[in-house]
């Protein structure tokens, strides 16, 4: 049994053998490989996060793009809309005093503005402002003392925005 114990405890001959066969390992060469391969990493790193941003960039992108592309949808059908409001309110302001459908005329009048105010569709408030042709258009130049000139002396048909963008501009008469 000594023996075996012995035995357990010398180095083993073809361990050393095999140690003393292997190359050289070159501790600078494995150091530059090593670098070259963190070059690598980073340089696919960035690459990635750079395709990553372009991505997010991408994805804002098409929402946007779709957000206008609905808001001109929705103008568009909206301003086709506008000259049913018109008839409407010139029906409304040419009533009989004394006729029951005049009242309905005007409830089917009052459900409309309510559901294009509730789309975000607002009236350009016109009469008496400041002509401003980005919201108003202008039909006639007409003296009037009782307004000052480059003001609006009385709205022919009424202008509406969306937002911020106008479907339709106030037809005006503007004071010279």
């Amino acid at each position: 049994m000594t023996d075996k114990k012995h035995k357990q405890h010398e180095p083993n001959e073809e361990a050393t053998e095999a140690t003393a066969e292997q190359p050289q390992v070159d501790v600078a060469e494995l150091m530059k490989k090593l670098e070259e391969a963190e070059a690598k990493v980073a340089e696919h790193r960035e690459g990635w996060q750079r395709a990553q941003a372009e991505f997010v960039n991408y994805k804002n992108r098409i929402q946007r793009d779709a957000e206008s592309q609905r808001a001109n949808m929705k103008g568009d059908i909206i301003q086709k809309l506008l000259p049913v409001l018109d008839d409407l309110e010139l029906a409304l302001a040419n009533r009989p005093a004394d006729n029951a459908w005049a009242g309905g005329i005007e409830l089917i009048a009052r459900k409309f503005q309510s559901a294009l105010e509730s789309e975000g569709v607002k009236r350009i408030e016109a009469d008496g402002k400041p002509f401003d042709p980005n919201f108003h258009e202008a039909i006639s130049h007409e003296p009037n003392a009782d307004v000052p000139s480059e003001h609006v002396i009385a709205v022919v048909r009424n202008g509406y925005m969306l937002g911020e963008r106008v479907i339709r501009p106030a037809l005006v008469r503007v004071a010279q």
